[in-house]
């Protein structure tokens, strides 16, 4: 009789541990879940496409007046916003052993034309030379102290700078 009370109470001790295994009452044993990273529905999530610049960086602010109509003709206007220098072509590009670059002044002024690299350090200046209004068609041969890369020709006429990229080869 005895045997059977113990077989009955090692039974009943064993269907509690496993009802404990089961319900995870034991952390030791069973993994609980962690009911406050399960969501029915993922969560957005909300990102600015506009950088946020901190700092204190002035606002560009134009130093002329759009709206401003002091000219009663606006003659003077049309003379002042009318581009000095116009380039109509620069080539080849990429650049081998000569450069041709193509312009039009509207009026007599001083010219500068100079090869920058990247961060804009001056390596040749190809021309300084006061030139009269009209199109003019130069052409340069390139040094040979310029390795292969990506230049920029820096065009200034009358303070007026003009920036274009070349790739020498």
């Amino acid at each position: 009789m005895k045997t059977t009370a113990v077989k009955i109470a090692l039974k009943s001790r064993l269907a509690y541990l496993i009802v404990m295994l089961v319900f995870g009452c034991f952390s030791v044993f069973a993994q609980k879940i962690d009911t406050n990273k399960i969501w029915l529905k993922p969560k957005v999530k909300v990102a600015s496409r506009i950088p946020v610049i901190r700092g204190s960086v002035q606002p560009y602010r134009p130093s002329y007046n759009v709206l401003s109509s002091s000219n009663a003709g606006g003659e003077s206007n049309r003379e002042k916003s009318a581009k000095t220098l116009t380039i109509l072509k620069i080539y080849p590009n990429p650049v081998v052993e000569q450069l041709n670059i193509n312009l039009r002044l509207e009026k007599e002024t001083n010219v500068s034309i100079k090869i920058t690299d990247l961060l804009g350090n001056e390596i040749v200046t190809l021309s300084n030379e006061k030139m009269p209004a009209g199109e003019h068609t130069k052409t340069y041969n390139m040094p040979s102290k310029l390795n292969a890369g990506i230049y920029f020709l820096r065009i200034v006429a009358g303070g007026e700078p003009l920036i274009k990229r070349i790739s020498v080869l």
